[in-house]
């Protein structure tokens, strides 16, 4: 925190594993004074960057300091009480997709309150933001997309990966989740429509795990689709082409991956998420010995059954060998 105007001081934060660069560490915490007034843009332009934007909750001397009166109405309201609006607000909705969208809106345009809110009502909201909603979400992607949320790599940019990601604004990145679409949770091929799947998986590692937004990146790899519905589909925002196989799967992964080394650095996670079978179990074992990468469908459930199964044996008593286990479903 701050005493006497002064900024905060990055080398006591600890969340996230980098820098602290825009007090992300303390963003649901009140503050006299905002950490970023002498670097971030004012006015009507502060008010559109989702990262600084605080709503109705800039003080009277922010107000003064970003030359904000008038683009805001009188009253100021603290961030909690912004809170229970939203929370009143998001159980009028009664179609779960109306409020996954009110929520995307929310991180769109005032990223901390959006955090704070997922944070304090994670049992309510865990089910709007990731699965099962994101499931019906990424279904109707290209139907209710508004603005990018991570990058979108396809076939188009194959020979300059490294320039794309270059164009993501945040350089210290430290987690990326990463999906081809084509084994989106049980609902199969989405094809670029599978953006929704990083996108939640990073909220959560922000909301549960403290891992700062600004050090997650989620991106698609969209090689094509097979899916025809899709493909017929005039709102669909992907290739309209079938999934690209073999060499040319390959070689764009593998630039992909080398890019990604180059540019954050050899301690960047790659999380893969909802690749089919045939491709998860080869990036997995192919670049497990050169980056550091986690496949969630593969290693993530696996832990977690294993994890429980570990805990019911302190009631059940005796050693895993010593019990018979059911397994149901692909999923």
């Amino acid at each position: 925190m701050m005493n006497g105007g002064n900024l905060v001081d990055n080398d006591s934060a600890v969340a996230g594993g980098v820098e602290d660069m825009y007090g992300e560490d303390i963003a649901t915490m009140g503050q006299p004074v905002t950490p970023w007034t002498v670097s971030v843009a004012s006015g009507y332009t502060l008010m559109r960057d989702p990262r600084h934007n605080k709503g109705l909750a800039f003080t009277e001397r922010e107000r003064d300091a970003h030359y904000l009166r008038g683009l805001l109405p009188p009253i100021v309201l603290s961030q909690e009480l912004q809170e229970k609006r939203i929370m009143h607000m998001l159980r009028q909705y009664k179609v779960p997709l109306q409020r996954y969208m009110a929520m995307m809106d929310l991180q769109e345009r005032n990223e901390r309150l959006f955090y704070k809110l997922l944070i304090d009502n994670v049992e309510e909201l865990l089910p709007v933001v990731y699965t099962p909603t994101v499931g019906e979400a990424c279904q109707k992607y290209g139907s209710i997309f508004r603005r990018p949320q991570g990058l979108y790599i396809s076939l188009k940019e194959k020979g300059k990966i490294l320039e794309v990601l270059k164009n993501w604004p945040e350089r210290s990145i430290q987690v990326i989740v990463v999906t081809d679409g084509e084994r989106i949770l049980g609902l199969g091929d989405l094809g670029c429509q599978g953006m929704g799947i990083p996108v939640g998986k990073l909220s959560l590692y922000t909301a549960l795990g403290g891992v700062r937004p600004s050090a997650c990146l989620p991106i698609t790899i969209d090689v094509g689709t097979n899916n025809e519905k899709l493909l017929n589909d005039e709102f669909y925002i992907g290739l309209r082409q079938r999934r690209a196989t073999g060499q040319e799967y390959g070689e764009l992964l593998h630039e992909f991956m080398s890019a990604v080394k180059q540019n954050y650095g050899e301690k960047v996670l790659i999380q893969f998420e909802d690749f089919a079978n045939h491709n998860a179990f080869e990036l997995l074992a192919r670049y497990s010995s050169s980056h550091l990468v986690f496949n969630d469908d593969i290693q993530g459930t696996a832990s977690v059954v294993l994890a429980g199964l570990l805990a019911a044996l302190k009631l059940l008593g005796g050693t895993l060998a010593d019990h018979r286990f059911l397994f149901l479903g692909a999923g």
